[in-house]
């Protein structure tokens, strides 16, 4: 195996890396303060469309966690940056949250329900009958069809609810048209990020706790991957995948010194 080059750069996941259930995993704060104070370029990533960058920043900081907007990196920041790169000024229906409309606002796109360029389907705790139907007769219509991520569920107390994957799934089982993905797994969100802060891949790695998405968006994008135990997956899980992460650690806490 060809010897890699020093990691310069650092993108994670925020839950189940960072944070868990609205409480920092022991080790992030430390994490976070030497990226910091090293002046390393870094990415908080996360699937979740719901929240913009300053949301998130808000959010980590009520918890200790002094991420700046600049270093936070959504599926909805990475839609936004592919349908700019597609059709400059194009139109889309947006199903979805602030996180999804204001960047796709930032990049000078038209929310329209008019023959759309695209239908844009991203997290919302509010799918309504009404939206989904109208999704899928644009689409059925014309509109080319384009999801923030693929996840079947998100979390809550309460237990799992559907994301934008299962709902993504029920627009396809009506329309017989598949949606682009542009969160994780796809090695695009990470090449965009990557372009973001200016960083290279063969540099650069990718600390995650899911191997479905992480790890293999990680791995698909030619970073070294790490593999912390603080959220959905055991040492157990590892082996049912036809590929590794490069390191498996037990938590962010394992990585500090590695900055």
């Amino acid at each position: 195996m060809a010897e890699r080059k020093p990691i310069e750069s650092w993108l994670t996941d925020m839950d189940g890396v960072l944070i868990h259930e609205g409480v920092p995993i022991p080790g992030a704060d430390a994490f976070v303060k030497k990226l910091r104070e090293t002046g390393k370029p870094f990415l908080v990533l996360t699937n979740n469309s719901i929240y913009t960058a300053r949301d998130l920043h808000a959010r980590l900081a009520r918890m200790g966690l002094d991420v700046p907007v600049e270093n936070i990196w959504t599926s909805a920041l990475a839609t936004a940056r592919f349908l700019d790169d597609q059709r400059p000024g194009g139109t889309a229906y947006v199903i979805g949250e602030a996180g999804l409309t204001t960047a796709l606002h930032d990049i000078g796109y038209v929310l329209t329900d008019h023959e759309p360029d695209y239908v844009v389907l991203g997290e919302t705790r509010t799918y309504s009958f009404e939206s989904l139907t109208k999704a899928i007769r644009l689409i059925n219509g014309g509109a080319r069809f384009i999801c923030t991520n693929p996840d079947e569920t998100g979390p809550s107390t309460e237990g799992p609810l559907p994301a934008t994957g299962s709902v993504a799934a029920l627009i396809t089982k009506a329309t017989g048209k598949e949606p682009y993905f542009a969160g994780k797994p796809n090695p695009l969100m990470m090449r965009t990020g990557l372009n973001a802060i200016g960083a290279h891949s063969e540099s650069s790695a990718m600390i995650g706790d899911r191997m479905d998405t992480d790890v293999l968006a990680g791995l698909e994008a030619g970073m070294e991957t790490f593999l912390v135990l603080t959220g959905l997956t055991t040492p157990a899980d590892v082996d049912r995948y036809p590929f590794r992460p490069s390191t498996i650690v037990d938590s962010i806490a394992d990585l500090v010194d590695r900055v």
